[in-house]
């Protein structure tokens, strides 16, 4: 892996890293450098090339951009190079090309392969290039559900398939338990609801309205309270259109008309259009003649009827009470669509009715149900757990071996599995003969033993262990995890934090013994560590007054020397320092790695 960082880009208080290239190689590479520097620049420019947070405080001020770009080789199939072929990247010569660009504004931008991706592309990305372990890994493996997690993720398919069998049993019954609480809740509140809709359809059942009911009612009332107008007006129109009987002398319009027409019908032979203006007569004549008839019927026919009158006003109040109550608004009401908005409300009422009525029902199917998914979650949880405990033996006496190699070779790593009863039996669910509580990960809690020598009880790790020995105890369980999950490259951030000695001098063996099958980097501050590198980084700040600036370096040979010995004794020239430092150089070679 290479990584450039390209520009002017300022990390918190390193300075200014200009055009700086780093040459991540295969095997052991060691960063170094003054408090912090390496650790930020090999830290954040990796974490910004792997999809990590942009913020525009790292580029520096009057600059425009800052941009990190990487080149990783990648073996041919690789999970990494198939997942960037499908968004469209491509390799160059099997190799990987990422770049990222940091605005002033803060905005950023990723690019895989020549092409633009989102940067939720290289966090996908960086789960199967690059395994970060740091001082924040240290503390957050103190807490049980990180320890869960830690041990699930260590016993891999092992685990993954049971648990993922018991989240999905659990969800369900989450789903089920949450519907039967809220019929068995609400019980009082349906019944009511149930209560009101019953009663409202049988008022609208005994009422028995039809759809437009209510306009044709109106209509009717008021034809009924109008009769005796209506009668005389009718019988007027009727006596201006066929005479009055009774008043010889009075003068008909279809007489009238009926005269006029004779005129023209006489000669109409002789002029076409006043044939036609005949023609139009004889129509208005027989019109005449079939309104008059109407009207005599329609005023024998009307009949002033107070007692059919009283029922239809009692039969429209009764329908508007029940349309207020039940039916529709103001609107529907106006235009006569009460009737078909209360009947609507029936249809929808007795559907909601036969659903709250079906709730004992419901209630049984899903109690029966519930008491099935907490028989099968049993069931998984017990195996789930089983699962956990073969993980747990093979995890602690993996991680004790490693302790073995790291100058603690009486310290014993348990991985305890207990269960808790549950508060209440409703609560929890049946595992090994007990009621446990339990939870959307299982019933197991994960805690972590270290038992430090021999006849030690084994005590929980944050409790158990110094500084130095909690340092060594979480480099262990990171190189068990490096191999459990492999993955090209391991940056491991100042793991060695509160180690010395001895124990240091064994940490850059297991590191450089890590490294005989994968690229790994380290940054540290320890020399026994350095020294143990393949190859050697230090970060170095330089100032002109005004601009502070970092930059990377490759020392080897005397160099290296001249390294070592400031971090040991803060002197380059020590006679003693370099005399020290070119121990540890030989120490290593012996131990097998290159000096």
């Amino acid at each position: 892996m290479v990584v450039s960082v390209l520009e002017e880009m300022r990390i918190k208080d390193l300075g200014v890293i200009d055009d700086a290239i780093v040459e991540l190689s295969t095997g052991f590479t060691a960063v170094t450098g003054e408090t912090g520097a390496g650790k930020t620049m090999v830290v954040t420019s990796l974490g910004l090339l792997l999809g990590g947070r942009a913020d525009a405080a790292l580029v520096r001020a009057g600059a425009a951009t800052a941009v990190v770009e990487g080149r990783i080789s990648l073996p041919p199939g690789a999970p990494a190079a198939h997942r960037a072929e499908e968004a469209g990247a491509e390799l160059d010569e099997g190799a990987l090309l990422i770049s990222r660009t940091v605005s002033a504004e803060g905005r950023s931008r990723a690019y895989v392969g020549g092409r633009s991706v989102p940067a939720g592309l290289l966090t996908e990305l960086a789960d199967e290039l690059v395994a970060v372990h740091g001082q924040t890994d240290q503390q957050g493996l103190l807490r049980p559900a990180r320890q869960r997690e830690a041990l699930d993720r260590y016993a891999g398919e092992a685990v993954a398939g049971p648990l993922a069998g018991y989240r999905e049993a659990y969800r369900r019954l989450r789903d089920v338990s949450a519907e039967l609480a809220e019929l068995t809740t609400l019980a009082r509140e349906r019944r009511q609801e149930a209560d009101l809709l019953r009663f409202g359809l049988e008022e609208i059942a005994a009422a028995e309205p039809r759809p437009g009911e209510d306009g044709e009612l109106a209509a009717e009332a008021a034809r009924l309270g109008h009769a005796e107008a209506l009668a005389s007006a009718a019988a007027t129109a009727h006596g201006a259109l066929a005479g009055d009987p009774a008043d010889p002398s009075g003068v008909d319009a279809g007489e009238l008309v009926g005269g006029a027409h004779r005129a023209l019908e006489a000669v109409r032979g002789h002029d076409p259009a006043l044939a036609e203006l005949a023609d139009r007569l004889a129509e208005v004549h027989i019109l005449l003649s079939d309104v008059a008839g109407e009207l005599a019927s329609y005023a024998d026919g009307l009949d002033a009827d107070p007692l059919r009158l009283a029922a239809v006003e009692e039969r429209r109040a009764t329908l508007a009470h029940l349309i207020r109550k039940y039916g529709g608004g103001p609107e529907e009401t106006a235009a006569g669509d009460g009737c078909s908005a209360l009947l609507v409300w029936a249809e929808g009422s007795a559907a909601r009715l036969a659903e709250l009525e079906g709730d004992d029902e419901r209630i049984a199917e899903l109690t029966a149900e519930r008491d099935a998914l907490r028989a099968e979650l049993s069931v998984l949880a017990q195996r789930l757990s089983d699962a956990r405990a073969e993980a747990a033996k093979r995890f602690g006496e993996a991680v004790t071996e490693e302790l073995t190699q790291l100058a603690m070779a009486h310290a014993r790593i348990e991985v305890a599995l207990r269960h808790t009863d549950a508060a209440l039996p409703a609560e929890g669910i049946e595992v090994g003969g007990r009621t446990v509580a339990y939870g959307p990960h299982g019933v197991d809690e994960v805690e972590l033993l270290l038992a430090p020598h021999p006849g030690a009880t084994a005590r929980p790790i944050a409790k158990g262990a110094s500084g130095g020995e909690l340092s060594r105890v979480m480099l262990a369980i990171e190189v068990v995890f490096a191999g459990s999950a492999p993955v090209p490259t391991y940056l491991f951030d100042e793991v060695d934090a509160g180690v010395g000695g001895k124990a240091a001098v064994e940490i850059g063996r297991r590191l450089a013994k890590l490294a005989d099958s994968a690229q790994v980097v380290v940054v540290t501050h320890l020399p026994q560590v350095a020294a143990f590198a393949d190859r050697h980084l230090v970060v170095e700040k330089t100032s002109d007054g005004s601009v502070t600036r970092s930059g990377v370096q490759s020392v080897h040979g005397e160099g290296r020397v001249r390294e070592l010995s400031r971090m040991l004794a803060g002197q380059e020239d020590s006679a003693l320092a370099r005399a020290h430092a070119e121990e540890l150089l030989a120490t290593a070679a012996r131990l097998g790695r290159r000096g």
